[in-house]
């Protein structure tokens, strides 16, 4: 029993240990839109070529964020290799879902800061319709990264193959169904998660306002 539980254990951490690099990497490209977002879209900086360029590199590497959704394969072969249902409940599924989880709401905050910069310019009105066009993007950048195994700087180092077998992959009848189907996932995913993001941050303002209004009536009147 306890050589059993031994190996057990050490099987768990050489699963971890292999995830960990991919799951390191994949955060980190995940959180590089997140990072841009905070710089084009929440400070004051004026839409210089530096900005337009940060714009173009943020789109390139937003696909990232959702695409570790798809990272979920890798959980199906870890059980398999594993096959401990207390295990894999216990340390694996919770491993899984954190990093998963991180991934999608840096897609969603990232989208909340561009949100707030269109507001903040008077387009209102186009929050839907980037937000749309955005998942759209984001679903043909993850069937690119899954399928094809581009990567965001494949714009720079091979553009030639993301205009021949990117966009001649884009005209099958599977991938479109893959990416309608992905498209659909980031939509729904996101209003879910952007309203639960939008909800907690609003939570201490809330709170604030509510302290401020009782501390007003608690305040004695002069005379």
């Amino acid at each position: 029993m306890k050589e059993e539980l031994i190996e057990l254990i050490a099987t768990v951490l050489q699963v971890l240990r292999i995830n960990m690099n991919w799951m390191t990497w994949n955060l980190f490209l995940a959180f590089i839109p997140l990072a841009l977002s905070v710089w084009l879209f929440r400070s004051r900086s004026g839409r210089s070529w530096v900005w337009w360029l940060g714009f173009l590199v943020f789109y390139a590497f937003l696909p990232n964020a959702p695409y570790l959704l798809t990272d979920v394969i890798h959980l199906i072969d870890d059980i398999r290799t594993i096959q401990s249902v207390w295990i894999i409940t216990l340390v694996l599924i919770p491993v899984y879902l954190l990093v998963i989880v991180a991934g999608f709401e840096a897609y969603v905050i990232s989208l909340i800061n561009l949100g707030h910069y269109l507001h903040r310019i008077g387009k209102s009105q186009w929050i839907l319709r980037v937000e749309l066009i955005t998942h759209a993007l984001c679903a043909i950048g993850v069937y690119w990264g899954r399928f094809l195994r581009f990567n965001s700087w494949d714009f720079i180092t091979q553009p030639d193959a993301l205009l021949t077998r990117g966009v001649e992959e884009l005209l099958g009848k599977q991938p479109l169904v893959i990416i309608a189907i992905t498209f659909v996932v980031l939509l729904g995913l996101h209003l879910l998660m952007k309203r639960v993001t939008l909800g907690f941050l609003s939570q201490p303002q809330n709170s604030m306002a509510i302290h401020s209004r009782s501390a007003n009536r608690n305040t004695p009147k002069p005379g």
